[in-house]
């Protein structure tokens, strides 16, 4: 996340500042209101912020380099949406899960007219891929419930894209259950098996029943988000794998992903 002050302090003086940085109209570094034509909002990150082109890139490449020198981690962005969790309207479950809303459930959430089911070995993955990736969760979702998980609908409306990801691109691994919304990232990107929980109400009726219906679900063990974690600590190792610390300033993860790629088990 990014310290406040340190953009404050560290942005061009006054007579010559470029508005790198600005909050709710106001330069963080010359106090001035200066135009916003050619910055981007990253509301995600603090509410009114804006960075200008010039900040993006910088900030980026910053970020990337402490990263990898003082963290060895590497960017993981994360799909939300049938990658990490499944959502459903309650409305829209059918009669053989309509028990699921009756008492608490393990991994389940009731969030205003939503059903949540987190996908099975979750927990682990994060605190795990923690250790080595910087992350973000990435949705194209609406706020609603995914207000507290980042980069949403509000901030990216058409496509996918790590122009709001602060961090340089051959540092980041993207994975998503859908290949088409990253149109322009695809050598970044693992696929991972789409996480369905629920039956939609449209569903035709002859298909087999849902793991809610039949009361199972994914392995724990063995199961996309677990054989995922193995394929990212692999990934991991190999970039980090340069004896050369000079190395780490050019190295390209994406020659390692060979993206788009679906790894074994996920």
């Amino acid at each position: 996340m990014m310290n406040m002050n340190v953009l404050s302090s560290s942005s061009p003086s006054h007579c010559t500042c470029g508005h790198w940085y600005v909050r709710h109209g106001i330069c963080l570094a010359c106090k001035e209101k200066p135009s916003l034509v050619q910055s981007r909002p990253f509301d995600y990150i603090f509410s009114g912020l804006r960075l200008s082109q010039e900040a993006v890139s910088f900030t980026k490449r910053l970020t990337t380099l402490i990263s990898l020198h003082t963290h060895k981690k590497l960017h993981l962005v994360l799909d939300l949406d049938h990658t990490l969790v499944h959502t459903c309207k309650v409305s829209n479950l059918s009669e053989g899960e309509k028990y699921l809303i009756e008492g608490e459930k393990p991994c389940l959430k009731l969030y205003q007219s939503r059903i949540i089911k987190v996908r099975p070995f979750l927990e682990d993955f994060l605190k795990e891929a923690d250790k080595i990736f910087n992350m973000y969760v990435y949705t194209k979702g609406n706020l609603e419930y995914a207000k507290e998980l980042v980069i949403t609908k509000r901030d990216s409306p058409v496509t996918k894209t790590l122009d709001l990801v602060l961090g340089d691109e051959r540092g980041i691994v993207i994975v998503d259950d859908r290949v088409n919304v990253w149109p322009h990232h695809k050598r970044n990107l693992l696929g991972i098996t789409r996480y369905q929980y629920f039956k939609h109400k449209d569903i035709n009726k002859v298909l087999k029943p849902s793991y809610a219906e039949s009361k199972r679900d994914e392995s724990e063990s063995s199961g996309a988000l677990a054989n995922l974690l193995k394929y990212l600590k692999e990934i991991h190792n190999g970039f980090f794998s340069c004896d050369v610390q000079e190395e780490l300033d050019t190295k390209d993860v994406r020659l390692l992903i060979k993206g788009p790629f679906k790894p074994h088990g996920c």
